[in-house]
């Protein structure tokens, strides 16, 4: 049966400093490896790239401030976005965040449900985190912790967009 919506991720961290410093060059050297463990995952869809065409990141989009980078993707399923995110290659980098970025004690990761086939904007990732840090998670944006089924009828993705 064919799956009516896919799960998405945004999340935002703030730079120790910027990336062409030695501080920021093992992140840097990680970009495309980790990039390509992504786009050739089980269930993976669409990730953010750069602003410029050829840029294989997202680390030229800045929606925050200069010091802050964000990624956002699109999977099949929240399980398989977990298998990439924490049994993968990426794992490595996760566990070393604290060496590149600040800790943040506020949310820094929201996760949605979208229609299969629909590519969420940049916009629309912020408008999710800043819901899911007033609101806690909603059906309109959650975690990986506290999650919510994907929508059933037209009535259920209305509810959840409110």
């Amino acid at each position: 049966m064919p799956t009516t919506h896919h799960i998405a991720q945004f999340n935002v961290a703030r730079m120790l400093a910027p990336l062409d410093t030695p501080t920021m060059i093992e992140f840097v050297a990680g970009l495309d490896p980790v990039n390509e463990l992504a786009d050739g995952a089980p269930g993976f869809v669409w990730r953010l790239t750069g602003e410029d065409e050829g840029v294989p990141s997202s680390t030229d989009i800045r929606p925050y401030d200069p010091e802050s980078i964000v990624t956002m993707s699109v999977w099949e399923t929240p399980e398989l976005l977990w298998e990439f995110v924490y049994r993968s290659g990426h794992l490595e980098y996760l566990r070393r965040r604290q060496d590149w970025f600040h800790h943040l004690a506020e949310i820094t990761q929201v996760v949605w449900w979208l229609p299969a086939g629909t590519i969420p904007t940049v916009a629309e990732g912020k408008k999710r985190l800043d819901h899911l840090r007033e609101h806690g998670p909603t059906p309109y944006a959650f975690t990986f912790r506290n999650r919510f089924p994907a929508p059933t009828g037209e009535a259920e993705e209305q509810a959840a967009v409110a």
